[in-house]
């Protein structure tokens, strides 16, 4: 086994040196990264700046029982990354804020840099900053990402409009799953530690849980068709949350379909194992991080055809209200049963 190196035997500047040599800077707009009381980033002409900022917390957001720091320190980028996505615009830069407690190795810590620094590779994103502090409790990260938009193409939740088409990104419910099997495991474990957690089986709904993937693809693709969104957001807390975010925000209504959810075998396998109803895990299990957005009714036939685009129903007058359409044909109000913060 490797040495473990306490904090303490290299300080915070030594940490802050550490782990700068594993930083690559890809972006034009970085002029200087870490290593000064501040990174200097020169925005393109004609474009919008887009900023966002997403806490997790040890306890409340990740397990460490059974999340990997290197999938910790991914899905904090990714998080962030889906949200700028939700803007339509490209990620460019990141700062992270970390607070750290005792039990932490400098071998700890550079796990979760190299999830990050995957992260930043795939979604070409430079790491420029931040700042690293002591901590009595457990594990606080703090990311703030910057993007940038061509000038006045941000997508906003309040530009839906009625006869709107209603799309989401790949599959729905898979994170949820994916949590339920973890938290199965872990409750096994504690009654019986020389137990050996059964997680062989479930492989697309854990990795969905522990390293979701913003959909950066989707906002190239659409691009390149030609098509801006109305309005837009990542599902983070739930489909039927995030339907009645855009729908509150732009004064409309909705008609979701709940045959024409996207679920994935895997899922279905799981949900019925759990004996939960997949449609409820589909409108209500967030962290999904696809993305759900609005598109004129005279983009359907740039889109139809994309294999990651489902088309789940449409935006209507607010006065008809944001209603779930069954397979038998009943319309029941939508409620958002997700993630509550407080």
């Amino acid at each position: 086994m490797s040495d473990i190196t306490p904090l303490e035997t290299i300080g915070e500047f030594g940490l802050i040196r550490r782990l700068q040599q594993t930083v690559t800077l890809r972006q034009p707009s970085t002029i200087l990264g870490i290593g000064d009381d501040a990174a200097i980033l020169a925005p393109q002409p004609g474009q919008d700046l887009v900023i966002s900022t997403d806490l997790l917390i040890e306890g409340v957001h990740f397990d460490l029982t059974f999340c990997p720091l290197k999938h910790v320190g991914y899905k904090a980028v990714a998080v962030n990354v889906s949200d700028i996505a939700a803007m339509n615009g490209v990620p460019t830069q990141i700062v992270v804020g970390l607070a750290v407690g005792a039990r932490f190795s400098v071998e700890a810590i550079e796990e979760l840099y190299e999830g990050m620094r995957v992260a930043c590779e795939n979604y070409h994103v430079d790491l420029v900053g931040g700042d690293t502090t002591a901590s009595r409790g457990g594990l606080t990260i703090s990311i703030t990402v910057l993007g940038q938009v061509p000038q006045g193409q941000a997508v906003r939740r309040s530009g839906a409009r009625p006869n709107d088409l209603l799309c989401v990104t790949g599959d729905l419910g898979g994170a949820f799953l994916g949590l339920q099997v973890l938290e199965r495991e872990k409750a096994a474990w504690s009654a019986d530690p020389e137990m050996q957690p059964e997680l062989e089986k479930y492989p697309y709904v854990l990795q969905r849980q522990l390293r979701p993937d913003a959909r950066m693809d989707v906002i190239h693709e659409l691009r390149d068709l030609g098509v801006v969104p109305t309005s837009m957001i990542d599902i983070s807390d739930g489909l039927a949350s995030e339907v009645l975010h855009i729908c509150q925000q732009s004064g409309t209504g909705a008609r979701v379909f709940s045959e024409n959810l996207p679920a994935a075998n895997p899922m279905l396998e799981v949900a019925n194992e759990f004996n939960l109803d997949p449609i409820m895990c589909m409108l209500n299990g967030g962290e999904d991080y696809e993305l759900l957005f609005t598109i004129p009714l005279t983009d359907h036939d740039k889109i139809k055809n994309h294999p990651d685009i489902t088309i789940i129903g449409h935006i209507t007058e607010k006065a008809d209200g944001v209603n779930l359409v069954t397979k038998a044909g009943q319309a029941v109000p939508l409620q958002a049963q997700g993630w509550q913060h407080f």
